[in-house]
């Protein structure tokens, strides 16, 4: 986007109404406002912030700033299985629902669960490869990308195999929903996604609560059983948290990867230079969690008046924390806009900050380094063959198709 043409988008910026040069690249615009309007006056009377040092003061501050969006999304929503879902999943939860919640979550996600995931990782990697080296034409997000991330959370949450087949539709539908304006059928078919869902984790969850399994490795026995305080979820809340699950780790995931992939076509000299040394491939993984975050866009509401980058905004504030651009603020990275695989000084918040940092992150960063090490490993001539499909939203940023050559 030329920088004539990103002035006039961030002119009349307005989430509700963006072009179609916005969703392809954003970061001229994230750029424009950044400089001229980091906190940014909406025409709905929100507020768009594009700084990381006020994403990091907002993130820190849960007192001021609150997750809950049962007020916010009532009219966009209204009664409406969208609405029971995105008001009571963990994301947009405040104290003492999102404590409770994300403690019995991470009980799940310790550092010696994820650990115990990597064999499992490597083999269902390595299978989604030989497939692949099978064709003469791949699509890495259809063929890969997409498939990792459904087979991980299913096997997290005891997922029997031949039931995991809906599961993309159902988080593109559901999380799709987030998006600042929707069309009728948009809004049918999320709501038809949190219904059929549920009718799904029903019938899951009184199975295993007939036939539990070991909760050690088993995230869905873990949640049913709760603590050993006796701290456990209601019916709702576990339903709920069970597709929040499947969701976040399935649409955030598959846009790191494919994403990833994306810009090592970009970046030939990057690229060559992880191939030369694959140590690297921690490091890369951060830096395409920064230059191109999976999750674009936060929010929050004010519970207070407060000010934010000099601004007074009064209590009931909505306020968009802009993570795109905040991963590229000169303020905070070194030549933000150049993609270096190595980098080390490297705080992005492609996972947010503070309380509500995303409590699957350690599992995202794994899956995607061996998705991409491995690949790499085995096609390093892998290219990109046919038109990028872009997702076509602002909040989650990713691909739909990228049609590759592997050899």
């Amino acid at each position: 986007m030329q920088d004539a043409g990103a002035r006039a988008i961030a002119a009349s910026f307005d989430l509700r109404s963006l072009p179609p040069t916005f969703y392809d690249d954003p970061y001229p615009v994230y750029r424009v406002l950044r400089e001229t309007e980091p906190v940014r006056a909406m025409p709905d009377g929100s507020y768009f912030l594009t700084r990381y040092k006020d994403l990091v003061a907002v993130y820190q501050d849960q007192a001021a700033f609150s997750s809950d969006k049962k007020e916010e999304f009532r009219p966009k929503f209204g009664d409406s299985p969208l609405y029971r879902h995105h008001t009571t999943s963990l994301v947009f939860s405040d104290p003492p629902l999102h404590t409770r919640v994300r403690r019995l979550m991470m009980g799940a996600l310790t550092a010696r669960h994820i650990a115990a995931m990597t064999p499992g990782l490597i083999a269902l990697v390595d299978r989604l490869l030989d497939r692949m080296a099978e064709k003469s034409q791949v699509d890495l997000i259809e063929d890969y990308a997409a498939q990792i991330p459904v087979e991980i959370i299913g096997n997290m949450l005891g997922v029997p195999v031949d039931q995991r087949g809906p599961l993309r539709d159902w988080s593109l539908a559901v999380l799709g929903a987030l998006e600042p304006t929707l069309t009728d059928e948009q809004m049918r078919r999320g709501n038809d996604a949190v219904r059929d869902m549920e009718i799904w984790l029903d019938g899951l969850i009184a199975d295993r609560r007939a036939r539990p399994g070991d909760p050690d490795v088993d995230a869905l026995t873990r949640l049913i059983q709760g603590e050993s305080n006796g701290e456990t979820l209601s019916a709702a809340e576990l339903v709920q948290n069970c597709i929040f699950l499947l969701n976040a780790g399935h649409e955030t995931t598959t846009n790191l990867i494919g994403n990833s992939l994306a810009i090592l076509e970009d970046w030939p000299d990057q690229k060559a230079r992880l191939i030369a040394d694959p140590g690297l491939t921690k490091t890369a993984v951060e830096e395409f969690l920064r230059f191109e975050s999976s999750n674009q866009l936060g929010n929050r509401i004010t519970t207070r008046q407060v000010e934010i980058g000099g601004v007074t905004l009064p209590a009931q504030t909505r306020i968009t924390l802009c993570i795109g651009a905040a991963n590229r603020d000169p303020a905070q990275f070194a030549d933000p806009e150049t993609l270096d695989i190595g980098r080390t000084q490297n705080r992005h918040l492609a996972f947010g900050a503070g309380p509500h940092q995303c409590a699957g992150m350690n599992l995202g960063r794994l899956e995607g380094k061996v998705a991409v090490e491995r690949l790499l490993a085995r096609f390093p001539k892998f290219r990109i063959d046919g038109p990028r499909v872009r997702g076509g939203r602002a909040r989650f940023r990713g691909f739909y198709s990228l049609p590759a050559r592997l050899a």
